[in-house]
């Protein structure tokens, strides 16, 4: 193994954000973990999913409704520059999601990469979006990701900052692999992530236990797969009497959980860790350049639903 490279890594969980809350509240909230996680030796802060606001896909609205409540056309901008302002004079990188409605007019979730430096270095837009763009009027409540924004257009993208590789995605893009391995075969180190995920899915009778197991599931079989280290971030409570579970998580490249928040209020965890971890097993179990066919991958670019089994060429197996 290479000689160790560590960094001080913090995942700030959030607590529910009602309709009655400002953006100004949230971000001196967003502020005061800051500090805990300084106050903690952490180097680069991981905030959740639409942080600045309630999980407003839950509510139908017009779209420009939406826009005017929720959406964010600068970042900063007045109300988020004191959280920037902060983190650069406390010497804190962050990864923090929002709504952006861009200049002209498009919709995205959205989440951008900020360095140590207050720099804005690398931006993502949600790719897998969830939900719907129907109005269900008998559900418990809506899930309007498809309708209030548009499918991600900027890809994965890795990016060094503070002497790390940084992959992002925002929430359900953390159950596909394919989130992962495009980033991992870009050399990332850790992937970041925010994610705002009901404790009732409103599609099937799903447990609410089950939605906590695959959440863990999959980040911990991604961060093992890919030889990344994972750092998760949710919001979470009853906002405005909807739930949303938390189980906020550090997971290293081994696939065990190094960090785990126990609450589903504002907080913070922390973990020292190495980077060379990965590393030993980019080398070894998951070495890309030794052991990967894609040749053999073609059906996964190709198809993006189920479709009939591939033809069998019985002349190559059996020699017929």
């Amino acid at each position: 193994m290479s000689k160790q490279k560590t960094m001080e890594l913090a995942v700030a969980q959030l607590g529910a954000i009602n309709l009655t809350d400002s953006k100004a509240s949230v971000v001196a909230r967003l502020i005061a973990m800051l500090h805990e996680a300084k106050s903690r030796g952490a180097e680069f802060v991981v905030f959740p999913e639409l942080a600045l606001t309630t999980f407003f896909p839950r509510y139908w609205m017009t779209q420009e409704e939406a826009q005017e409540k929720y959406f964010e056309q600068e970042m900063p901008n007045q109300t988020t520059q004191p959280l920037f302002d902060e983190a650069k004079k406390l010497g804190l990188g962050f990864y923090i999601g929002y709504a952006e409605l861009t200049r002209d007019g498009h919709a995205f979730n959205t989440a951008i990469l900020v360095n140590n430096a207050g720099e804005l270095i690398g931006k993502y837009r949600k790719i897998h979006l969830p939900g719907h763009d129907d109005h269900k009027p008998d559900a418990p409540f809506q899930h309007l990701e498809k309708k209030y924004f548009e499918v991600g257009n900027l890809g994965f993208r890795v990016f060094e900052s503070q002497g790390a590789k940084f992959g992002m995605c925002i929430c359900n893009d953390r159950r596909w692999p394919e989130t992962y391995r495009v980033m991992a075969l870009q050399g990332a180190e850790i992937i970041v992530l925010g994610y705002n995920t009901p404790s009732v899915n409103i599609h099937w009778n799903e447990p609410s236990y089950l939605r906590t197991y695959t959440h863990l599931l999959t980040l911990q079989a991604s961060a093992y797969q890919n030889a990344v280290w994972v750092a998760a971030a949710a919001k979470c409570g009853s906002e405005d009497g909807h739930h949303m579970f938390g189980s906020s998580v550090i997971v290293a490249p081994t696939g065990e959980i190094v960090a785990r928040t126990i609450s589903e209020d504002d907080e913070v965890i922390c973990a020292k860790i190495d980077l060379s971890v990965g590393e030993f097993f980019r080398l070894n179990m998951f070495n890309f350049a030794k052991h990967r066919r894609p040749e053999h991958y073609n059906l996964m670019v190709e198809r993006t639903g189920v479709g009939e089994p591939l033809p069998f060429d019985h002349e190559k197996a059996w020699g017929v």
